[in-house]
């Protein structure tokens, strides 16, 4: 299976828009819900990187081909997060959030299923980039 450019392209600003969307459920890092449930990953500064990791996948987004091994670090940046929230789920109640704020509990809810898509994405475009010989 092989994915077109522009369709690369194109996932990696989902990807980053994805990463944006923290801005929308931290309500501009004033929703204090998603700090209080994990004040280790998603402190307000933790949501800051989230964003900031989203405009990095967006600033290659048409220059991927020159930065694989940085298409490698993205890979590796979303299985940890992927890790961690399943971690999360395994040793917390979702419904608490949920109860607590709903945007809260909708961000818990698929942040992981979000980070594992694009772990799976990242790494299918690294892989592609490996086998291209004539990538940079």
């Amino acid at each position: 299976m092989n994915l077109k450019n522009k369709t690369i392209t194109t996932g990696f600003i989902i990807a980053g828009l994805m990463n944006s969307s923290v801005l929308i459920f931290s309500r501009f890092f004033t929703n204090t819900t998603i700090p209080e449930f994990d004040a280790q990953v998603m402190s307000n500064f933790g949501l800051l990187m989230i964003f900031i990791w989203g405009l990095a996948y967006i600033s290659v987004s048409k220059k991927y081909k020159n930065v694989k091994y940085l298409i490698a670090i993205f890979s590796i940046e979303k299985f940890i997060y992927g890790f961690v929230w399943i971690n999360w789920i395994l040793n917390n109640s979702i419904s608490d959030v949920f109860e607590k704020d709903v945007m809260a509990g909708i961000f818990y809810s698929i942040y992981g299923i979000n980070d594992w898509l694009f772990f799976l994405f990242f790494t299918y475009v690294f892989i592609g980039l490996i086998k291209n010989k004539n990538s940079a």
